[in-house]
């Protein structure tokens, strides 16, 4: 049962790590438009490294 427990914080915290990862990158594409293109691409890379992190939690919860 405290798996359970350890994978759901694992999870709120992936969630929070790319919201603020979303949060970031629009301010700073308000800011400068020009580099719009660069930013997304390290804001896409950064969600799968939350992800990839987020699913090891997943694979370390369940043994």
């Amino acid at each position: 049962m405290s798996n359970i427990f350890g994978y759901a914080i694992c999870v709120v915290g992936a969630a929070l790590g790319i919201s603020f990862a979303a949060y970031s990158a629009a301010t700073n594409m308000a800011r400068q438009p020009e580099v719009k293109g660069n930013l997304f691409t390290v804001f896409i890379l950064a969600s799968a490294f939350i992800e990839a992190l987020c699913l090891i939690g997943f694979v370390v919860a369940i043994m």
